[in-house]
């Protein structure tokens, strides 16, 4: 009895211990209750937390659960939690999509439509880029319509600025990591020179100075000083003419600032024939190479844009006449500049599809070897005090002499254009044989690839889509240095003699010793003499 009523009181006493079950169906609502309150500002709470990451633990099932807890935390936490709130951890880099349509993003802002738009506000030099876009891609190159209306909206915000005549899209050069697109202004305003101008006549005169010129001014030196002179610098051609004929912007991507290039040299233009070089969109990049090219990309870009111009514009025959003062010329180089046509109404297909390319004439200016339109001749600017030398005359009949150099006029076909090899320069074809009543005739330079000109009717336009290189019928080879020039002339004043071997020097002493005992002879038979002359 006794020991039932102690087991009837142990177990009184472990359930008086131990909470009830009300009781801890309270704590656990009082839980669950604290869990789903304790939220973050963007609404998520702890409860949900932890049940997507015991969920991720469930589906997973690594071995290493244990150490993986926090790495799932984080990841869940990263995914959930927007960007734009969190500054607690490290924010990734806007991805370069999202940087340029922020860019491009002022191209499509409204125009204010309260104010009145009258004749002159819409004339503009802006041209129909999705026209020409439309024949282009007919004749299988394009740069797509997104693109290409991205470019017209670009061009739009340049013309905005004024002191634009004419305005045309040149085309687009690949960069290794950035593009350049190119717009052709032409601008009859005088401009200011530029800062990059002014930079570079500064160069060019610090590197025609006499290299002895230094020591001069000082105390002098008694070391020979050389009396060579460096060839003279070809002058550039003035902005508005020649190849500075037209005014280049470039800019990375439409929507980007368009930046002015500075105007080419002779000396530019001579170099990028010698050198191949790949652009990376960096107009401040320094191109190493050989030989060394005097200025950076942006300066290269401007020659190569110089050079694919005056090889690869062309226009339908007709469409530019010269005019009444340039006709009375006999000389035919003499002729610098045309206009429009103001009778041309289109060229047939037939005419432009001919297979003597007869259709298509260039009506940009021919660069000389000289790194010109216009030849100029060395020996103008020779001063007259150095006429008087004997050596400064012959220089100059020298110069005098020289041949200008001369090239093909205005206006002429380009089916006269020297082939490559056994290839013509020009390829002339039709965007469609099945409907060809609308079909548009272009032309595919050979010599420039990526050069393209379209014309149906009186509409025509040229492009350049490529790496602004030019096509080559062997593997690109640096040019060699040249050969050291000779500092004297050999002779036998300053020729070192060979020395003479030990039987020419035997030789030699028994011709002296026999000259001497001879003269030894000659002088005691004279000495004879002398005394049989005295008695």
């Amino acid at each position: 009895m006794s020991t039932t009523i102690n087991s009837f009181n142990g177990d009184q006493q472990q359930s008086s211990s131990s909470p009830d079950v009300g009781d801890l169906e309270k704590h656990y609502i009082d839980a669950k209750a604290f869990i789903l309150s304790a939220t973050t500002k963007d609404g998520i709470n702890l409860y949900d937390h932890l049940a997507h990451c015991i969920s991720q633990l469930l589906t997973d099932q690594p071995r290493e659960a244990t150490d993986l807890v926090e790495d799932i935390s984080k990841t869940i936490k990263s995914e959930t939690t927007p960007t734009q709130h969190d500054t607690l951890r490290d924010r990734p880099a806007p991805d370069s999509e999202h940087c340029l349509a922020a860019e491009q993003k002022p191209l499509f802002e409204k125009v204010d439509h309260n104010e009145e738009l009258d004749d002159e506000a819409l004339q503009s030099p802006l041209p129909h880029i999705l026209e020409q876009a439309y024949y282009f891609e007919q004749a299988g190159i394009g740069l797509g319509k997104d693109e290409s209306y991205r470019i017209w909206l670009a061009l739009k915000q340049l013309a905005d600025k004024g002191q634009i005549d004419k305005l045309r899209f040149w085309g687009k050069i690949f960069g290794t990591q950035k593009n350049y697109f190119i717009a052709e202004a032409e601008q009859n305003v005088d401009d200011e020179t530029d800062e990059n101008e002014l930079h570079e006549e500064a160069h060019i005169s610090d590197d025609n100075r006499h290299p002895n010129e230094e020591e001069m001014d000082g105390e002098e030196d008694m070391l020979p000083k050389s009396n060579y002179k460096p060839p003279p610098v070809v002058p550039k051609e003035e902005r508005g003419t020649g190849v500075n004929k037209y005014t280049y912007y470039v800019c990375n991507h439409p929507g980007g600032v368009w930046v002015k290039l500075p105007i080419v040299t002779p000396a530019q233009i001579s170099q990028a024939r010698l050198i191949k070089h790949y652009f990376t969109g960096d107009l401040n990049k320094e191109i190493t190479s050989y030989p060394a090219y005097s200025g950076t990309e942006r300066n290269y870009l401007r020659a190569q844009i110089a050079r694919i111009s005056a090889t690869s514009s062309v226009s339908p025959a007709g469409k530019f006449k010269f005019s009444e003062e340039e006709e009375e010329t006999e000389d035919e180089g003499a002729r610098e500049s045309y206009q429009e046509n103001e009778d041309f109404k289109g060229a047939t297909l037939s005419e432009l599809l001919d297979e003597e390319l007869n259709g298509w004439v260039h009506h940009v200016q021919y660069i000389l070897p000289q790194g010109r339109t216009k030849w100029w001749n060395p020996g103008e600017n020779v001063d007259k005090e150095e006429e008087e030398n004997e050596e400064e005359e012959e220089m100059k009949a020298e110069t005098e002499e020289i041949e200008p150099e001369q090239g093909p006029p205005l206006l002429t076909p380009i089916g006269a254009d020297a082939e490559i090899q056994t290839t013509k320069a020009w390829t002339a074809r039709i965007s469609s044989h099945l409907i060809p009543q609308y079909a548009c005739a272009f032309v595919r330079s050979n010599l420039w690839p990526g050069s393209y000109a379209f014309a149906r009717g009186a509409v025509w336009e040229n492009i350049y889509v490529g790496f602004g290189h030019k096509y080559a019928t062997s593997d690109y080879g640096p040019e060699l240095p040249p050969l050291p020039a000779n500092e004297y002339s050999d002779g036998p004043e300053i020729g070192e003699a060979e020395d003479p071997s030990p039987e020419e020097e035997a030789k030699a002493r028994a011709a002296e010793e026999q000259a001497a005992d001879e003269g030894e002879e000659e002088e005691a038979e004279e000495e004879i003499d002398n005394e049989d002359d005295d008695n």
